[in-house]
């Protein structure tokens, strides 16, 4: 597959946004625009959980598109606690992604931001698709989802993830009866098992990759 890769720059309210956007072949389904982890412990738009989600979507014939969170690479700003990486992704998705089908993921702490995406979003965008892995509700106040994205969302989690327990997310879940899918034996970062990941992901997307 020849994946075309572009080096982009957005406009945010604290400055600029790095962004890198994956191009499938052929005509694209819409665009998935994929948040990573934690700033303040090394997370990038590079990080590996992070390119499996977008060559899923990729592959499932999806645009991907990545983003630095302000303070990141050469996005500008300092880090806000989620709150104005919040800000910036909306108006990434304004300016990348002004209309059409939309679908939003994202990667612990990034997951705690694409919930705020998708609360704020889901009404006035149509949004197909919801990724969440390894969402951060341990360590954040994340949103419940939209009742009406639940049969578009996956959330996974891995069994033995020492970073966000298995049971802070559960806790989060459980009240809106949102399904969790769990993998055995995995850890928050998806060591050994990406493949694995990026194959669940895919078959969320309607088509599974061999």
């Amino acid at each position: 597959m020849n994946v075309r890769t572009e080096r982009l720059e957005f406009a945010g309210a604290a400055g600029r946004i790095q962004a890198l956007r994956d191009q499938p072949e052929g005509t694209p389904h819409g665009v998935a625009v994929i948040a990573h982890p934690h700033p303040l412990f090394g997370g990038t738009m590079d990080n590996k959980v992070v390119q499996t989600l977008a060559r899923a979507f990729v592959q499932c014939g999806w645009t991907a598109l990545r983003f630095n969170f302000r303070g990141v690479g050469t996005s500008e700003g300092a880090h806000d606690d989620g709150r104005g990486e919040a800000d910036d992704m909306q108006a990434l998705i304004r300016q990348a992604v002004p209309q059409g089908p939309l679908a939003l993921a994202g990667f612990s702490f990034g997951a705690f931001v694409t919930a705020q995406c998708a609360a704020a979003l889901w009404e006035p965008r149509d949004v197909r698709h919801l990724v969440l892995v390894g969402t951060a509700a341990a360590r954040f106040a994340v949103p419940a989802l939209p009742a009406a994205s639940h049969e578009r969302a996956l959330v996974i989690h891995g069994e033995q993830d020492d970073t966000v327990p298995l049971a802070a997310v559960l806790d989060w879940a459980r009240p809106q009866s949102l399904p969790v899918t769990v993998i055995p034996g995995v850890e928050h970062f998806f060591h050994g098992q990406l493949p694995l990941l990026k194959n669940l992901v895919a078959r969320h997307l309607g088509r599974q990759i061999p």
